[in-house]
């Protein structure tokens, strides 16, 4: 996590040093978005020094509490928001932005891993286990993609069915869910898209055709990760950032990091994120207890769906969505999101861990006293 936080600095710091200069109605210096990100980062240290000392049983009791904050600040975007590329999903403090949608992230995650952990007894009765969560997050998700916010609003879906398949749901339950998710994408892309959102539908599959208008961001990724190569330009070598990708330092940073560091810098990026969704799944298998097991599927779950909808959408895999790369994209809202959700499920291996030592050390004494 460290490695990639530092790593994502630099690439800030190169991505964005021209567009601080071209963007702003006053030039602003090289470091710009350097500098904001680096106190991002440093306001996420004590937030992840909470989530790795706390308890991770203890955050069931605030799950309620997070609920209702998390429901406030998206009811307050609708008075107080800022509108950040035709979405009204900021609340402005100070010199910050805060993204609510984040903070429903993970409280989505540590309400259903409750839910569902309180409820394996009752699991198999579809309205007493899985109707009240469904409501929670249907709620939530029309919230998010009025602002309109449609990534993270799907992220959000597909966090929440992950966990729910993992929670031991019946098949005709499951059938059920997906066929209501499919009659609900049906019925979003055909009533609530908006032209705007419909043509990147058109700009993710058939870029060329809109190339003086939306497709124009796809196609300067296409070639900054192809003009890379293997091994890149070099580092702050990009041209593409010099106002051909708008905005290169936020969602199409893997785009610049392909140009200027080449395949191997998209591999590092990628082998690096999935090394920790691994060892959160293996943690996840590992933790006896319902609740940190589902939690660990959880954040594990986040993490891995929005690197592969970032790296989607910056491929042409995927309508362009806004979703930044975690650890690596500028964004303070989604960093401090990571950061905390790691360390929470650091603190879940570390009693993963505790308790097979434990484990071990009693075998051990029940064999000396034996012998």
């Amino acid at each position: 996590m460290s490695l990639l936080i530092g790593f994502g600095l630099i690439m800030v710091y190169s991505a964005g040093s021209v567009w601080a200069r071209i963007f702003f109605s006053t030039p602003q210096p090289a470091s710009y978005f350097f500098v904001h990100q680096l106190r991002w980062a440093a306001l996420a240290v004590p937030i992840g020094i909470v989530g790795m000392i706390v308890p991770y049983k203890a955050y069931r009791k605030v799950v309620k509490p997070m609920i209702l904050l998390s429901f406030f600040l998206l009811l307050l975007l609708y008075v107080l928001g800022s509108t950040v590329n035709n979405a009204q999903s900021w609340l402005r403090l100070g010199s910050f932005n805060l993204q609510p949608a984040e903070l429903v992230k993970i409280t989505v995650i540590l309400y259903l891993a409750s839910v569902f952990s309180n409820k394996q007894n009752m699991i198999a009765d579809f309205k007493t286990s899985v109707a009240p969560p469904l409501i929670v997050i249907m709620v939530f998700f029309f919230m998010i993609a009025k602002q309109p916010d449609f990534g993270t609003a799907m992220i959000l879906v597909m966090i929440s069915t992950v966990m729910v398949l993992c929670a031991g749901l019946r098949t005709k339950h499951l059938l059920f869910l997906a066929a209501l998710s499919a009659v609900a994408v049906i019925g979003v892309y055909h009533f609530a898209l908006s032209g705007n959102q419909l043509g990147r539908f058109t700009a993710a599959y058939d870029p060329f055709s809109v190339a003086d208008k939306t497709g124009r961001q796809l196609i300067n990724s296409y070639i900054a990760i192809a003009s890379g190569g293997l091994t890149g330009r070099g580092l702050g070598q990009s041209i593409e950032k010099t106002g051909f990708l708008p905005e290169p330092q936020t969602d199409f940073i893997i785009s610049i990091i392909g140009e200027e560091l080449g395949l191997l810098g998209i591999l590092f990026v990628v082998l690096c994120i999935a090394y920790l969704v691994f060892k959160g799944f293996v943690i996840a298998i590992r933790c006896k207890d319902v609740f940190g097991s589902l939690l660990a599927i959880g954040i594990s779950s986040m993490l891995a769906i929005q690197t592969f909808v970032n790296l989607g959408a910056a491929t042409g895999l995927l309508p362009i969505t806004g979703v930044p790369l975690p650890f690596v994209s500028y964004g303070g809202s989604s960093l401090i999101t990571m950061v905390f959700s790691i360390c929470v499920l650091m603190n879940i291996s570390g009693f993963v861990n505790l308790k097979r030592s434990s484990q071990i050390e009693g075998k051990r004494e029940n064999v000396k006293a034996k012998n």
